[in-house]
């Protein structure tokens, strides 16, 4: 079981079943911090999915920060060009092979192997950071 301090946003695991059994109720919860078995997550981001709430995880922060530097080197963007997780790639002067240089890059930097229907569908840095710890993750388990 989780909860967040500060809104009344709960939810709840069933150890027995695979489907997550949610509880929710928030009210204005603009951003949220969640801890479950130690590990920390960020931050979160709540979809509204026909009546269904959705709880995605984002990147750990220093993992986007390696990103949007991996993209402003791959790009050669000026020093003070702001590239943050909510940077399009797009709209930052991207091609479809400025996309793949900047995986290839990130596969360098990281260790890992991204499959090209995953390359294609990454948009921005935060989508990039996110596909990147779950790699990290199942290479790990």
């Amino acid at each position: 079981m989780a909860s967040v301090t500060g809104t009344s946003f709960s939810v709840t695991a069933f150890k027995q079943s695979p489907v997550l059994g949610v509880g929710a109720r928030f009210s204005n919860a603009n951003s949220v911090s969640l801890s479950i078995k130690g590990r920390a997550f960020p931050s979160l981001t709540l979809q509204s999915r026909v009546h269904r709430f959705q709880v995605t995880c984002a990147a750990k922060p220093e993992t986007v920060t390696k990103v949007s530097d991996i993209v402003k080197k791959q790009l050669a963007l000026a020093d003070g060009t702001e590239v943050n997780g909510e940077s399009k790639f797009s709209a930052l002067g991207a091609d479809s092979l400025d996309t793949v240089e900047i995986v290839m890059g990130l596969e360098e930097e990281f260790g890992i192997s991204v499959e090209e229907e995953s390359a294609q569908a990454i948009t921005t840095v935060q989508e990039a950071a996110d596909m990147i710890e779950k790699l990290l993750e199942s290479k790990t388990a």
